[in-house]
């Protein structure tokens, strides 16, 4: 294997099979204060957790710097574990298992044992609550949790987060406008596990599951509420695809009020996933909507879907970027057979109506509200 420096590991690091763009970097100045901080305060062959790594860069620079003993990495997003596979062999020169890494779901596999954990504090405070609670609940007694962050993104509310699951929670010197937020002595949780939250929604009937990461909680989203409001026009569909389907209620409503239809919920969030999994079973829904962990589609059939419904994101991690919601209009484009239809809501802002009609077909505008547009994109023939 090669042998890199910290420097070395972060000037090769991409985003791919994310979105790759100028103004988008694969590290920032908090995975650096992270292993240097980690690097004044383990020892050699200590047994290191990775929470949060975006895109391999805590994951490979531990390997470069700290000769962990075992590393075991979670990582909400697909993307991101395929980012740091591909950048193990890219950087290191091989795959996970030569790089000396491991990949787990957030639970006790990946935690069991664990005397250090990196973390990059996640956007959402439920995340970071889901996040403390599995550390304390499954590390190692004496853990520390390193939890690190951009200032301007970090609340005092993450120091109270974490205090409901550590003794011990102080907040470190900013440096190149990173923190670092030290944990220690675990409470050790032994009540019920609080996630996912399930609530009902009364407006629309359905009660809804959420695990920390997933976008909206178990709330219903503005542009969700008015992309329903179009679900009496939506043509009856013998696979309809929820895209993006944070915690499945497109899915769930759409199979409702279709019930000889099969849906498909997809998102590149393991939390979403799970969330929709979880919603459809709490409606009845298990049999009728699977859930698939997947990057834009990639593996589903060219032209296997009649319908998919679509409410694309507009942030690409902490930044405003449309790349994320014009590759999955791409991917529509692919799957959708001809004839088939995508229904999109999208803030009135972006500029989508070109792409829709360049990858998908036909676009009409459905509806507006101060806010957001609805259109319907019907996917033509091939040439």
């Amino acid at each position: 294997m090669a042998v890199k420096s910290l420097d070395d590991v972060l000037r090769e690091l991409r985003r791919r099979p994310d979105v790759e763009a100028p103004n988008l970097q694969a590290w920032d100045a908090t995975d650096r204060l992270l292993l240097e901080t980690a690097a004044e305060r383990i020892q050699p062959g200590s047994s290191l957790t990775v929470i949060g790594d975006r895109y391999g860069a805590l994951t490979l620079g531990a390997l470069a710097m700290l000769s962990p003993g075992t590393v075991r990495v979670h990582q909400d997003l697909i993307t991101g574990e395929q980012a740091l596979r591909l950048n193990a062999a890219e950087v290191l020169g091989g795959d996970a298992a030569e790089a000396g890494f491991s990949q787990f779901s957030l639970g006790p596999e990946l935690l069991d044992g664990a005397d250090t954990v990196l973390l990059q504090l996640p956007k959402t405070l439920a995340e970071l609550d889901q996040v403390a609670e599995a550390v304390a609940r499954h590390a190692r007694p004496d853990v520390v949790l390193l939890a690190g962050g951009r200032v301007k993104h970090m609340s005092l509310g993450m120091n109270a987060v974490l205090e409901r699951h550590f003794s011990s929670v102080a907040p470190q010197l900013a440096r190149q406008k990173s923190r670092v937020i030290v944990a220690a002595g675990p409470h050790g949780t032994g009540g019920p596990k609080r996630f996912p939250v399930v609530e009902h929604l009364a407006e629309i009937d359905l009660d809804v599951a959420a695990h920390g990461a997933v976008f909206a909680g178990p709330r219903l989203d503005i542009g969700t509420r008015f992309l329903l409001t179009f679900l009496p026009a939506m043509r009856s569909a013998q696979h309809a695809v929820d895209l993006g389907c944070g915690t499945g209620i497109l899915a769930a409503m759409y199979a409702r009020q279709h019930p000889g239809a099969t849906v498909t919920a997809t998102d590149q969030s393991a939390a979403a996933v799970a969330s929709a999994q979880a919603t459809a079973a709490a409606n009845g829904l298990a049999g009728q909507v699977r859930v698939l962990q997947d990057d834009a589609m990639a593996t589903l059939a060219d032209g296997s879907a009649d319908l998919i419904l679509l409410n694309p994101p507009f942030h690409v991690g902490a930044g405003v970027h449309a790349g994320a919601g014009l590759k999955l209009i791409e991917a529509a484009g692919r799957v959708l057979a001809p004839g088939g239809e995508l229904w999109t809501v999208f803030n009135r802002h972006l500029a989508y109506l070109p792409a829709l009609e360049r990858h998908v077909g036909p676009t009409a505008v459905k509806g507006q509200n101060p806010k957001f547009t609805v259109t319907r994109s019907t996917r033509r023939p091939p040439l």
